[in-house]
């Protein structure tokens, strides 16, 4: 192929190199350029071009791709329609990603003009997801590079698909005096979740005491269920395991098993404990895994479900890209898209629906008190506009009208919870309703007593969650001390229209699988007016 400038007048049959636009029309870069192209472009007053000219033997960069893809296809993978040099291979199933190192650097040595690119190994995939892709590089490589690429691959298969395969799951949990069922319900959920792209499902949950005498005795139990194979058994311990005659490891001895490994070089996920009883593999849970954010226990889950049965060797050679603390994907569930970080948007819900019960004086509402002439409510909302949150609504309830008064001529939305008296939780559950439809990545709930909270403050905390890209829980703190606003992420949303009574976000913060991060601002995260004498040392007085 010869690729230089040519007189336009004789670039006729030539390979457009690059964009060009005239006053009326665009031609674009790989256009092959025809008479009437020409014709156009004279007339533009364009009278040089840079055009790439094929040689006997030069196979298009489409075809070339085509032709690559093909060859190279294995069954899991499908390939779409190349365009501009590029084929991309998605996955037909749920699965993991095997790539083959070899055969890939031998794919890539042949000519820099071709290259082939795919997932990290092991990576866990879903049907459609793209995995690998061939690209052309010029508009076209010589025939003789594509015959050297695809005798390089030897008969030997470059990557895979391996589809997950449905499994019956034992999941055993043992229990300390001072351990929450609560726990235990989350870890069973977030399993649950993660068995859902196999189709396995949970058909046996035990329970017993930290011992290993105990916890022998439920593997066998769980053994003697009577499943059909294949069949794994997963082991949740109250307390980490920290030696191999630990617990876990222990009680598979005791149940007629041997131990494989304790420990692995990924992190977060070290203290994982791998064994089996005759055919049946048993994973010990490092506590990580009782969130849903990836670690080592999914690595060594999800080969389980492809049918492989991971080694001692296997495990140990996981180190390299182990190290999951900063994957930017780990506080990203995969049941949820991540947006951009610039595409981060968060909603402001300021509850002002309470009767103020703690004041005392039911003719005086604290939300009416003025500070510098400016009715705290007013001035709570004044401080959420002149923030970077995208939009303001105020839940209303109690004195809803002398409320919406002191709102008056200001851009906010209003959402009135007429069962307020019912406690915090319907208003929160108001306030979400009410601006899911503006489809934020976020809701940022503001108490509307707290008039030290300003605008400064507020972005902090949205700039806080712009950063954890939308997907964490981000909270305001006072050296240390959790405290109010607190930004929800998307994913809670649902959570949040659950809550009943006086409860508030706290209850779903605290028992969620999400990251919280929280955000210094000072004493405004802390002081709230509950009291008379709070009003009194806000400097705050009714007219």
């Amino acid at each position: 192929m010869r690729f230089g400038t040519k007189a336009t007048k004789d670039a006729v049959g030539g390979i457009l190199a690059h964009t060009t636009k005239v006053i009326d029309s665009s031609f674009p870069k790989g256009l092959i350029l025809g008479k009437e192209e020409i014709g156009e472009l004279l007339n533009a007053g364009i009278d040089t071009l840079t055009v790439a000219t094929l040689d006997d033997g030069d196979v298009p960069e489409n075809d070339a791709a085509n032709a690559l893809a093909v060859a190279v296809v294995t069954p899991g993978a499908r390939i779409s329609r190349a365009t501009t040099g590029r084929v991309n291979f998605h996955a037909v199933e749920n699965g993991i990603f095997w790539p083959n190192r070899e055969a890939i650097d031998r794919f890539n040595s042949v000519d820099p003009s071709i290259t082939l690119a795919t997932l990290a190994e092991g990576r866990s995939v879903k049907s459609g997801e793209m995995v690998a892709t061939i690209k052309i590089i010029p508009f076209a490589v010589s025939g003789t590079a594509i015959g050297a690429v695809l005798s390089s691959r030897a008969d030997r298969e470059v990557f895979a698909v391996k589809p997950y395969l449905a499994h019956d799951f034992a999941l055993i949990s043992t229990m300390l005096p001072a351990f929450k069922p609560s726990v235990i319900e989350k870890t069973t959920r977030n399993l649950r979740r993660r068995l859902e792209d196999s189709r396995s499902n949970i058909a046996c949950e035990l329970r017993c005491e930290h011992r290993p005498d105990a916890l022998a005795d439920q593997i066998r139990v769980a053994l003697l269920t009577g499943w059909s194979s294949p069949q794994v058994i997963v082991v949740f311990g109250a307390s980490a395991v920290t030696d191999e005659r630990d617990v876990i490891p222990e009680a598979i001895r005791l149940a007629g098993g041997r131990v494989l490994r304790v420990g692995m070089p990924v992190d977060p996920g070290n203290l994982l404990v791998l064994g089996e009883v005759g055919p049946i593999p048993i994973v010990g849970a490092p506590g990580c895994a009782r969130s849903i954010k990836e670690n080592g226990f999914d690595w060594v889950i999800g080969r389980l479900l492809t049918g492989e049965r991971p080694s001692a060797i296997n495990i140990a050679g996981m180190g390299v890209g182990g190290l999951l603390k900063e994957i930017s994907t780990r506080p990203s569930p995969r049941d949820e898209t991540e947006r951009s970080p610039t595409a981060v948007s968060v909603s402001a819900v300021i509850l002002a629906a309470g009767t103020s019960s703690r004041m005392g004086d039911v003719d005086k509402h604290k939300l009416l008190a003025r500070l510098d002439g400016v009715p705290l409510i007013r001035r709570t909302a004044l401080a959420a506009i002149r923030s970077k949150a995208a939009d303001v609504t105020v839940v209303t309830g109690h004195r809803r009208d002398d409320i919406e008064r002191a709102l008056d001529g200001i851009s906010i939305a209003l959402a009135h919870n007429p069962q307020f008296k019912e406690g915090i939780a319907t208003s929160l559950a108001s306030g979400v309703s009410s601006v899911s439809g503006n489809d934020p990545d976020g809701i940022l709930v503001l108490l509307a007593d707290m008039p030290n909270v300003s605008a400064d403050d507020i972005d902090l905390l949205i700039q806080a969650f712009v950063e954890a890209k939308g997907s964490a829980v981000v909270r305001a703190t006072t050296l240390g001390k959790r405290g109010n606003p607190v930004i929800l992420p998307r994913r809670l949303f649902a959570e949040v229209l659950t809550l009943r009574g006086d409860v508030g976000a706290k209850h779903v913060i605290e028992n969620c699988d999400v990251d919280v991060v929280d955000v210094e601002i000072g004493s405004a995260a802390s002081f709230d007016i509950d009291t008379p004498e709070a009003l009194m040392l806000s400097g705050a007085t009714f007219d």
